[in-house]
Formats: structure tokens, C-alpha cells, sequence
């Protein structure tokens, strides 16, 4: 009860931004979990390889990776507001736009434009959220915004494998996978309204000079310091990710033969249990403190990893499947929370930029290599192969996180009276 209380109590500190924001996350990752769910089998029914999945993949990641530093500095400069409104704008009209092209240089070319484009929504939430809060409430405001993304992508995975079986009934299954992206596009341009009834924080205009000034980092800024060696954390997890999450629904499909809407169910409850393990991150943190919760939360996910690697049974690969997705990603908050705590308001946005421009440039680099890896070594030994590079990239990025991170801590979380909570 008592963890309900402070859950309940966090909730009620937060101001209309973080829950425009909130709703804001809903809709637009219900319309992203719809379109993403279908897109690779998209790109098969117009009858193209998984080397063209790859590259579409890649291709939209690069570019997400080549644009997260510039939207960064422009997202400090200009505010939030207005790169999140326009960012979402122009996602929008892009998916739109590969739900329709079926020309393979057209399917690249409007990915990676969409990468360009996502990069500022991306690289503008999260310091947003951490400009609306203090950092006593970030712990917990980060895994709930997560928590809140991962379910709402839940609804949209199933809602994306369920309506392209029903759409199946009535047209093509080209058609009825078409349809779905269309909807999930639409879905995702209604986040355009809670973002344009934002309010931009306006202390900042008064610090202008301060603000200029403390965008002249050097080599022995505190904060720059910082976020290299969280970059280089993120390094060694992007490439593990990246050689595995894009391809999970082509995983399920190719191993065990799964339908659409089974792929969507599974894809689903990953998710779900995503979003309750996040509620557990703050439970671990109060425990251990921030650094050894994400070292312990990774490390417990590998056996689970290794277990979807090498299984045959599509029972023992969804438990799997559903357990590392749960503790991969409960230590993100953490880890983000962390960060967002130790650099400026000036240097949020870089920060973000950085920290997510090498998870994406992992997931650009080794898209090509896990489809690759498959193609050469089959269903069976080519997952296990990719899967078991990742379980090793993950291990190495967890012990480096340790070592480097085991002194950092929010100072401010907690009070002596917050202790017995």
C-alpha cells in the first residue's frame, strides 16, 4: 500500500504538460505499434527480399542516427513545443506515405526521411519531460511515460495483426496489410493536438545569455563527460538490439510458421509485460540504488535471451521472448533518469541526441548483418547465432555500465524520511 501511495502521489505532482505529454505518447505510439508490427511483411507481400527489409530498416535507423545531434542543438534553441508539433506533423504524412509507395527506392527513400523526421520528436520528449518535473520525480515520471509507450503499443500490435487478418476477409492480403498502415498513420497524426496545447516553459527567456553561454562545452565540462560515457554504454546495447529487434515478427514467422495476429498477440504481450516491469524499476531502485538496478535488471534478462535463441518449441520461445523484453527494458527510465540528472537544461537535449544516435546508428550498422546472418545459416542456427551476439554484446554493456557508473546517483531522490517508504 505504501508503494501505492507514493505511485498515487507522484501522479498528482504532475503538471498539464506532463499529462498532455502522457496522451500525447498514447496516440502516437498506438498508430506507430500498429504500422510497425506489419511494415517488414509489407515489404515481403510486394514480393521483395529480407535484404530489402534490412535496408529499409537500416536506412530509416541511419538517418535517425545522422539527424539526432542537429535536432538536439535545434530542439535546445527553438523549445519543445514546436519540435514535437512539427516532428509528429511530418511523421505522420511520411507513414502515410510508405503505406502507399511500393517502388523499392521509394520504400528507402521516405524510411529514411522518416528517420530524419522521427529524430526530433525523439530527442525533444524526454528532456521535455524532465523540464516539467524535478528530479525527485523523474525515476518514477520516466518508467511511468515508458510503462504508458509500451501499453499503448500493445493496443497497437494488436490491434495491427488482428485488423489485417479481418481486413483479409474482404480484399487482398496486400490490401488488408495497407489498409492497417493507413489507419495506424492516421492514429499517429492525432498526437499533433495535445501537442499544440503545450505551454513552453518561459524561464528560460529570461536566462538567454546564460543559456548561449553554456552551450560552449569543453573536454572538462562535467556534463560532457558524462554523456560520452553514456554513449558509449548505448553503444554496446544498440548493437546488440540491432541485430535482434527489428526482425522479432520475422523471427516468429520464420521459425514456428506464426500467423499475423499471433505475431501481433506475442509482439503484444512483450509489451505488457514491458509495462509492468517498468512499475517494478522504482521498487529496484529503492532497493539497490539506480546503477544496480539496470546491471541487475540486464544481466536477468540474458538467460531468457539465450533461451529464445535456441528453443524449437514456440511456448518456450514466446516465455522467453516475454521475460527479456520485460528486464531489458525496465532498467531504461533508470539509466535515462540518471542522465537527464546530471547535465543542464541546456545540454538535456544534446544528451538525449547523443545517447539515442548510437542506439540508432546500432540498429543501421547491424541490420544488414543479422538479416544477412540468416539468410546464410537458416531459420533455426541463424537466430541462435544472432541472438547469442547479442546476449554477449548486452553482458559487456552491463559490466561496463557498472564499472563506470557505480558511483552516480540522483542525490536528490530521497530524503531521510522517504527511506522508510
Amino acid at each position: 500500500m505504501a508503494y501505492i501511495h507514493e505511485w498515487a502521489g507522484q501522479i498528482r505532482a504532475y503538471n498539464r504538460n506532463v499529462k498532455l505529454s502522457f496522451l500525447l505518447n498514447i496516440v502516437t505510439q498506438i498508430g506507430l505499434g500498429m504500422f510497425m508490427v506489419i511494415y517488414n511483411f509489407y515489404i515481403r507481400r510486394l514480393g521483395y527480399s529480407d535484404s530489402v527489409n534490412g535496408k529499409v530498416i537500416s536506412m530509416g535507423s541511419l538517418a535517425t542516427a545522422i539527424a539526432l545531434v542537429p535536432a538536439g542543438l535545434v530542439s535546445d534553441r527553438l523549445g519543445r513545443k514546436k519540435i514535437i508539433f512539427i516532428g509528429i506533423l511530418l511523421s505522420g504524412f511520411i507513414l502515410v506515405s510508405r503505406s502507399i509507395f511500393s517502388e523499392q527506392h521509394l520504400l528507402v527513400t521516405t524510411a529514411f526521411i522518416g528517420g530524419l523526421v522521427m529524430a526530433f520528436i525523439q530527442v525533444s520528449s524526454l528532456p521535455w519531460l524532465a523540464e516539467n518535473s524535478t528530479p525527485e520525480q523523474r525515476v518514477h515520471l520516466f518508467s511511468l511515460y515508458y510503462a504508458m509507450m509500451t501499453a499503448a503499443s500493445v493496443v497497437g500490435n494488436l490491434l495491427g495483426g488482428v485488423l489485417t487478418d479481418l481486413f483479409s476477409l474482404f480484399t487482398s492480403e496486400l490490401g488488408s496489410i495497407r489498409i492497417t498502415l493507413l489507419i495506424g498513420s492516421f492514429i499517429f497524426l492525432f498526437g499533433t493536438i495535445p501537442a499544440a496545447k503545450f505551454h513552453e516553459n518561459t524561464k528560460k527567456s529570461g536566462k538567454g545569455k546564460k543559456n548561449k553561454l553554456s552551450r560552449k562545452w569543453n573536454w572538462k565540462d562535467e556534463g560532457l563527460k558524462i554523456i560520452i560515457l553514456f554513449a558509449i554504454a548505448n553503444i554496446l546495447i544498440g548493437f546488440g538490439s540491432g541485430l535482434v529487434i527489428p526482425y522479432l515478427n520475422l523471427y516468429f514467422a520464420d521459425r514456428f510458421y506464426a500467423s499475423t495476429s499471433s505475431i501481433g498477440i506475442i509482439i503484444s504481450l512483450g509489451q505488457a509485460a514491458t509495462a509492468v516491469a517498468m512499475f517494478i524499476g522504482p521498487f529496484f531502485v529503492n532497493k539497490v540504488g539506480e546503477v544496480k538496478a539496470v546491471v541487475l535488471l540486464q544481466l536477468f534478462s540474458l538467460p531468457f535471451l539465450l533461451l529464445t535463441a535456441y528453443t524449437k518449441f514456440l511456448w518456450v520461445a514466446v516465455l522467453g521472448f516475454l521475460f527479456r523484453q520485460a528486464l531489458m527494458n525496465a532498467g531504461n527510465p533508470i539509466q535515462m533518469s540518471l542522465m537527464m540528472a546530471k547535465v543542464n537544461d541546456s545540454m538535456k537535449g544534446l544528451a538525449n541526441s547523443i545517447s539515442q544516435m548510437i542506439f540508432n546508428l546500432g540498429w543501421a550498422i547491424m541490420g544488414p548483418v543479422s538479416t544477412g546472418i540468416v539468410v546464410k545459416y537458416g531459420s533455426y542456427w541463424g537466430y541462435s547465432y544472432v541472438f547469442s551476439i547479442t546476449a554477449t554484446l548486452y553482458f559487456i554493456g552491463s559490466i561496463y555500465f557498472y564499472i563506470f557508473f557505480k558511483g552516480f546517483s540522483i542525490s536528490k531522490r530521497k530524503s531521510p524520511s522517504d527511506k522508510t517508504v
